[in-house]
């Protein structure tokens, strides 16, 4: 990981996600810089569904707003993609492989996270030498359609175990209204997506999270 990179991840609290399960694909770029006036600290692309060529074309388009804003760019999944359109990393599923694989397909330095849903996962990627980790969905979500939340019961235990060295997002369900419940389990770090992405104003509920936040 980059000096640069390094320091912003070490400093981010608020994960924002540009998924096209919520947003069209005329709207990424109008979406990518509201999150990013907003105040988010990472901006990831998550495209489930989609063809790859799709993908890294809109993934082209939003690397550079994300460098002006001196944000990393995270494409979910697509390893091969995120090397195409020299994004800061990638974010990988329990199923989409090792770390040390996309590790060593990206240029030195870039970001490999992990979702992870139980203590022993959470651990399981710190030792695998994760960047960063995902930990949820901690209340159901659309999202991850059919998967029941696990609640906030293990967040003080894997910020505990994982989060002095592996920053610890948690993920899922998460929105204004239940934020202070999150932070009050354990939490420091947090990726909201529906919460920002259906908001009348995306600017506004970012810089409403962000306070909650403490910046």
């Amino acid at each position: 990981m980059t000096p640069a990179l390094q320091l912003s991840l070490k400093s981010a609290r608020l994960y924002g996600i540009v998924d096209l399960g919520y947003v069209s694909l005329e709207d990424c770029v109008g979406v990518t810089l509201s999150l990013l006036e907003g105040g988010v600290d990472i901006l990831q692309l998550r495209a489930k569904g989609h063809e790859s060529r799709r993908i890294a074309q809109i993934a082209q388009e939003l690397v550079p707003l994300c460098r002006v804003g001196n944000v990393p760019f995270i494409v979910n999944d697509f390893v091969e993609i995120a090397r195409e359109v020299g994004a800061d990393g990638v974010h990988l599923g329990q199923e989409d492989g090792k770390l040390s694989d996309a590790f060593a397909a990206l240029p030195a330095g870039s970001l490999v996270g992990r979702s992870t849903h139980t203590p022993a996962q959470a651990r399981a990627a710190k030792e695998e030498g994760a960047s960063y980790i995902g930990f949820g969905p901690l209340f159901p979500t659309p999202t991850k359609e059919g998967r029941p939340g696990i609640g906030l019961g293990h967040v003080e235990e894997v910020e505990g175990v994982v989060g002095a060295e592996t920053p610890v997002f948690c993920i899922g369900g998460i929105k204004l209204e239940n934020l202070e419940q999150v932070l009050v389990s354990g939490a420091s770090r947090v990726v909201i997506v529906s919460g920002l992405l259906q908001a009348p104003d995306i600017r506004e509920a970012c810089r409403e999270v962000r306070q909650h936040l403490g910046r």
